[in-house]
């Protein structure tokens, strides 16, 4: 018999992991057959040890504990990787350096900076013509008279730098302004922004919908293609938000507008590759970007693929591996009629969390529901897990469903929302207001 040839190794593939839009188990799942992935993360963090737990021996390890970028930029360059890729906001500007380092395709540390800044990134967007949004930078009280004199009000106050809507609010007057920052900068939190609120247009999803879409794409050479216009719910206050649904509600002359705006906006901010998802506001004078993220949203890749059959997160792999990412106009026909939804159960500004058990029991029942998915009580050490300020992340779980229509949608929603409220007001866990 002759010998046969070795099968050749399969590609490295770095990925710079932290709490983000993917999990280490959806990272697997998706890499199966394409490449070897290694983790570089911090596996005492809480917001990663769980997920490194849940993957147990599948999940293959470099700590970075205490590193700084240039030893773990020496370090990943060691592993001679053909790619290198994030799903976390966190870890944006450290992939990019790691990219650089290794000559990886991947935004530049300089694409990385504007994407992760708000400040910067309003600033890169007005210099390209693509929107001038009134901001100021914010560092304590001493600056709320100025900014207010650049913004005007009503406002909104947000983090530099940051994601999932925490400390995230809107300002109505200089005294709830300087309350505001009182109370985000008493733990010696960063810079944040303050910038001219964009009124939405309630005709432009129609009834039922939120008054903002996010754009989907893929990015390779510098040319987006678009994967999805992700419809939203509306948001609960001040700004956190309570879900998506494919298709979104849009006329298509609305979709290739805001198609349009987001292609303009990522060539502004030099998006030459990978997976974007940009937020864009639907007001009376048409769209206008809330924010540009450089990596796939979260809650994205699941209805993405429930709606389009999709793969997002494959798409993100394949891209930093240098690989063709699928064509979304050749991914074929949805894979279900009718309209996807997920519904984030979002409490109350002034409640605290209860026994969700009973909760997920009366959701689980009602026509048009596919999985109540109860997020666990206890999170990360250190973070904010309950509360308005937590953002997107004070969510405690996730209604997963489908409608023939929209018009089906919204009477499945109204009932979730119906039983949702009736819970709140019985369950008997408060906190003081926080709002």
């Amino acid at each position: 018999m002759s010998a046969r040839s070795a099968a050749p190794s399969p590609p490295l593939l770095l990925v710079v992991h932290d709490r983000g839009s993917a999990t280490v188990l959806r990272v697997l799942a998706a890499a199966r057959g394409l490449c070897r992935v290694v983790l570089l993360c911090e596996p005492g963090d809480p917001r990663t040890g769980e997920e490194l737990r849940a993957a147990g021996r599948h999940a293959e390890v470099v700590d970075i504990t205490g590193l700084g970028e240039d030893a773990v930029c020496r370090l990943a360059a060691g592993l001679a990787p053909a790619g290198v890729v994030t799903f976390s906001e966190r870890r944006l500007r450290l992939t990019a350096r790691v990219a650089e380092a290794c000559g990886l395709p991947f935004h530049s540390p300089e694409t990385a900076a504007v994407l992760t800044d708000k400040y910067r990134q309003r600033r890169a967007l007005a210099a390209g013509g693509v929107q001038d949004t009134r901001c100021a930078l914010v560092r304590g009280p001493a600056d709320a008279d100025a900014a207010l004199a650049a913004t005007g009000l009503p406002a909104v106050l947000k983090p530099r730098s940051g994601a999932g809507g925490v400390d995230t609010c809107l300002v109505r007057s200089p005294d709830e302004l300087l309350s505001r920052l009182a109370e985000f900068t008493a733990d010696g939190a960063g810079d944040f922004v303050l910038e001219e609120y964009l009124p939405g247009d309630p005709a432009g999803a129609g009834p039922g919908a939120g008054d903002y879409v996010s754009v989907e794409s893929v990015v390779a050479g510098g040319e987006p293609r678009t994967v999805a216009v992700t419809g939203k719910l509306p948001l609960a206050p001040p700004f956190r938000e309570t879900g998506h649904l494919l298709p979104a509600p849009l006329a298509p002359g609305l979709v290739t507008e805001a198609v349009r705006l987001e292609r303009r906006a990522l060539r502004a901010l030099g998006v030459r590759h990978g997976v974007t998802h940009t937020e864009i506001k639907l007001t009376p004078d048409g769209p206008r970007v809330i924010e540009v993220n450089g990596r796939l949203g979260g809650h994205i890749a699941e209805i993405v693929q429930r709606s389009l059959g999709y793969d997002l997160v494959a798409a993100a792999l394949r891209l930093a591996l240098g690989l063709p990412a699928p064509d979304p106009a050749e991914a074929g026909v949805p894979v279900r009629d009718g309209v996807a939804f997920h519904c984030k159960l979002v409490a109350p500004q002034d409640r605290e969390r209860p026994d969700l058990g009973p909760l997920a029991a009366l959701l689980a029942e009602l026509p048009g529901v596919d999985l109540v998915d109860v997020s666990p009580a206890a999170g990360a050490a250190g973070e904010r897990t309950a509360g308005w300020r937590a953002g997107t992340a004070g969510a405690v779980g996730v209604v997963y469903g489908s409608a023939a229509d929209h018009a089906e949608l919204w009477d499945v929603l109204r009932e979730v929302r119906a039983r949702l409220d009736a819970f709140w007001h019985t369950s008997s866990v408060s906190a003081p207001a926080s709002m």
